[in-house]
């Protein structure tokens, strides 16, 4: 080719350019496609399959992207070069060869390719399958000898060639990915996705009815009392107990009442024959387990004990369900009322408020691993039952006591001591 024209050889260097920028921007395109939206579009584009298959054997498509692009980048400075001796002679050639295919290089077969295929990543690789695919199998023997020797060399290094790379999320990972696809989620859909991977992060403890706030049918109790409880309460369930509610005998269902009112006598032997079987669990059980669990027992209600078997609480399907789509059974106006807003910024919380609901009303981020309501993180806080009113900070928060009733806090007025960002109330 010494003899050349320059013309055929401007001809060969800007070919070899644009070869060199398609084996960069392949090589862009190919490792930012995103796999889990490659996973589904295998289903409708010929494109998204050959991509997959080429991605299925990472070693062999980087091995063949590389040795095209060094190629043809050596063999473009070998032409830039002969193109330098022409127009300023052997002496100054490879300083002016080095200096114009950097440029041109890194101009047109590099920053340009690499910036297209990184924003169109599906459009550039889906494309260039056409040639890569066929490519790789013609040059499966070089591709196969080169992987073979740096894989030895990988391996001397101390790494392990043949290890899988892991695409796998975590669930504070997939949260991440349902926060960045907002824009294409519904407000309340993106709600119930974030609140699905949080249960897994939760237990029954968290969420269910503390054993203070329990009402139930103490057959200790006249039967007339025990029938106005029946017919006046508001939940469909409440625990038979005799005595105290750690000697519970079973769950009695609203509907039954009909079976009782037939009844020429009411007594309580008839209360504790048409109460149903009672359901404990542990209270560190998750919630993504507990959900299971209720769907297997075909139970919709579960008494909650510690590990000495004491009573801690209840917690209903319900509940758990809540967790997920929001309040559908609270009484609002008593959620409300559990954590009031001032004209002074601050807020007003009643010591059985759970410290999760706070967060929920106030945007804020208060420790969930403590203790479970206002009163119990009072009390951790002060390690002792205060006399009077004290006020004392966690964090960025300030709390003053302002109520308090024999052994527990009743009010508590808590106040941010710095803005809260949108990026802390995430």
């Amino acid at each position: 080719m010494e003899g050349s024209h320059p013309l055929f050889l401007w001809g060969i260097l800007f070919s070899l350019l644009i070869l060199s920028a398609f084996f960069s921007g392949s090589e862009t395109s190919m490792m930012s496609l995103n796999p889990y939206r490659l996973r589904h579009q295998r289903k409708k584009s010929a494109g998204a399959r050959r991509a997959a298959k080429l991605l299925a054997m990472p070693d062999r498509l980087i091995g063949l992207i590389l040795v095209g692009n060094n190629a043809v980048n050596i063999l473009a400075a070998i032409i830039a070069n002969m193109l330098a001796i022409h127009y300023v002679g052997e002496a100054a050639a490879p300083w002016v060869a080095t200096a114009t295919l950097t440029i041109l290089v890194l101009v047109f077969s590099e920053v340009t390719p690499k910036t297209i295929a990184a924003q169109n990543p599906e459009w550039f690789a889906f494309k260039a399958s056409h040639i890569l695919k066929p490519l790789l199998q013609l040059l499966t023997p070089l591709i196969w000898s080169i992987n073979r020797l740096t894989n030895t060399f990988i391996g001397l290094l101390g790494f392990d060639p043949n290890k899988d790379r892991d695409d796998s999320l975590d669930s504070e990972e997939l949260k991440s990915l349902v926060d960045l696809s907002g824009h294409k989620l519904s407000d309340s859909n993106q709600g119930m996705l974030r609140a699905i991977l949080d249960l897994d992060n939760m237990t029954v403890e968290d969420i269910m009815i503390p054993r203070n706030e329990v009402t139930g049918l103490d057959l200790e109790e006249n039967i007339d009392v025990l029938m106005e409880k029946i017919i006046s309460c508001e939940y469909t369930r409440q625990p038979v107990y005799s005595g105290d509610i750690n000697n519970i005998i079973g769950i009695f269902h609203v509907r039954k009442a009909n079976h009782l009112l037939r009844a020429d006598t009411i007594t309580h032997k008839a209360i504790k024959r048409f109460a149903d079987e009672a359901y404990f669990i542990p209270e560190s059980t998750k919630l993504t387990t507990q959900l299971l669990n209720f769907k297997k027992m075909r139970s919709r209600f579960a008494i909650v004990v510690d590990e000495y078997g004491e009573v801690q609480g209840l917690v209903t399907l319900e509940d758990i369900l809540e967790e997920i789509v929001g309040d559908f059974t609270t009484n609002e106006a008593d959620r409300i009322e559990e954590v009031m807003a001032q004209n002074d910024g601050s807020f007003l919380i009643d010591g059985t408020a759970t410290i999760r609901e706070i967060n929920k009303a106030t945007q804020w981020d208060l420790p969930l691993n403590g203790p479970k309501t206002m009163n119990g993180l009072v009390l951790e806080q002060l390690e002792s039952i205060p006399d009077g009113n004290v006020s004392f900070t966690l964090n960025q928060f300030k709390f003053e006591t302002v109520e308090i009733n024999g052994t527990r806090v009743k009010k508590v007025a808590a106040t941010c001591l710095k803005p809260i960002t949108s990026e802390s109330s995430i």
